[in-house]
């Protein structure tokens, strides 16, 4: 019997930019003793629901409600 040939391929390289979780310290602040909020929450969802901030508009995840920055 012949052998089956193996191939071998290189390690695929990824393409487009690396995922980076958000970092904690960009969605609150310490002022004193007080915890400031950096983010809008969402009006349709509530308080504990943050907005996110895109280029030239806010998005909500959850709901999908979306802001749009006025241009000038």
């Amino acid at each position: 019997m012949a052998e089956k040939k193996i191939r071998r391929r290189g390690k695929r390289v990824r393409k487009g930019r690396k995922h980076e979780s958000i970092k904690i310290h960009k969605l609150f602040k310490l002022e004193g003793e007080k915890l400031v909020r950096l983010r809008k929450p969402c009006p349709r969802c509530g308080p504990g629901v943050y907005l996110a901030e895109h280029k030239g508009r806010l998005y909500c995840g959850r709901c999908g409600y979306t802001e749009f920055e006025k241009s000038k």
